[in-house]
């Protein structure tokens, strides 16, 4: 067995999708030490700048003296403690939806969700450029699970409309982490009343960032429907870490019964609960945050023009610049290294074959500088590779 792993580690790596870690020496933020190298990074889910916010940083410092390092046991034991609880609560009202329920990580979210809630007999039907774990959740299921074509509401009305399935389940990102783009929701909500569905919408690159004072993508449609459960995680625009699923209360109860990765696991340390009551409240304070962010996005999108490779149509944080070849993605990105800034290559199988890319991920602590300067190491590559 260790011959045939080597084997196929040595073929990864020369088909340009090898992936290494780096390490981390600094606190992360849009100016990171990396490898003990400092560089203007390009690299976070940290939308909002808020990972290293000292009103956070202060708010772990005072609820670990309260609350100690580790919840100590599963919630249907002894560790649900009165900060996750009331991060629940206050995480429901922020979303508009009845209820809500904490997820150690958003993995872990969405293959509890799936697993609880479509079974043998039910079917779910997913965007084909889904994350991994809406896949996964999908497959731990043993639902019928059927994929249509990235954001094609007429495809995906099609398997709807031949499905016999006892319980229907659409299951997608509301905006997709490597192509920055928002899933037609309203449509999905519409065939959902249409053909008795619901909708489970993974809002991780929404959630703090698209909607009125953040409260993410739902919001962003002005949409509101009982057939509706939704997912986001606290570890990108919040800063912190772990997920939450909101929706009707009926819904949250039976997770906390059957989703076994909620069940059966030990929940997040409670002060980070409490460090994300915080986080919420910075959230909904935060629009000035936003608009900066919106800002340096157009500025972007404005300001790079290129010949040899294509950035994506995207309104979002996430700016995908589309290179094609594995091996010329890498070069680009080191040669931006060289440059002193992190902008990571995403190859298959995160992106199709032959869409490897730079995944450019824009923060409101960046500053028109930071932006700048992104901007004119690229022309500067795409003239020199």
């Amino acid at each position: 067995m260790l011959k045939s792993l080597q084997k196929e580690l040595e073929q990864r790596k020369a088909d340009g999708l090898l992936r290494q870690r780096r390490l981390l020496d600094s606190p992360q933020a849009e100016h990171i030490v990396a490898n003990q190298k400092p560089y203007l990074s390009f690299c976070s889910n940290d939308y909002l700048g808020l990972a290293n916010h000292p009103i956070l940083i202060a708010a772990m410092q005072n609820a670990a003296g309260d609350s100690g390092v580790g919840s100590g046991a599963s919630n249907l034991i002894t560790g649900h403690h009165r900060y996750h609880d009331a991060l629940e609560k206050q995480l429901a009202q922020f979303v508009d939806l009845p209820a809500a329920l904490l997820f150690s990580t958003g993995y872990m979210a969405n293959i509890g969700v799936l697993g609880a809630l479509a079974g043998r007999g039910d079917a779910v039907f997913a965007d084909k450029l889904n994350h991994a774990c809406l896949n996964d959740g999908a497959y731990f299921s043993h639902a019928k699970f059927q994929r249509f074509a990235h954001n094609d509401v007429k495809a995906l009305e099609k398997l709807l409309q031949a499905s016999t399935a006892k319980h229907k389940l659409i299951a997608a990102d509301a905006v997709f982490s490597m192509d920055g783009d928002i899933a037609p929701i309203p449509e999905y909500l519409a065939l959902c009343e249409k053909y008795d569905a619901y909708l489970y919408m993974d809002d991780a690159h929404g959630f703090g960032v698209l909607g009125e004072h953040g409260q993410g993508s739902l919001n962003h449609f002005k949409i509101k429907s009982p057939r509706i459960i939704m997912m986001a995680t606290l570890g990108k625009a919040a800063g912190v870490a772990g997920a939450f699923v909101a929706g009707e209360q009926v819904v949250i109860d039976y997770l906390v019964q059957k989703a076994k990765s909620y069940v059966y696991s030990t929940p997040a340390p409670p002060a980070l609960s409490a460090t994300l009551s915080e986080s919420v409240r910075l959230i909904e304070r935060g629009d000035d945050l936003r608009a900066n962010l919106y800002q340096l996005i157009a500025y972007l999108k404005d300001n790079l023009k290129l010949s040899k490779w294509q950035l994506l149509a995207s309104d979002t944080a996430i700016q995908p610049l589309i290179v094609g070849d594995n091996k010329k993605a890498l070069a680009l990105s080191e040669y931006l290294q060289t440059c002193g800034i992190l902008v990571p290559a995403i190859r298959p199988p995160t992106v199709p074959v032959g869409t490897a890319r730079l995944r450019i991920s824009l923060s409101a602590a960046h500053t028109l500088d930071d932006v700048k300067k992104l901007v004119a190491a690229i022309h500067q590559a795409e003239s020199v590779l």
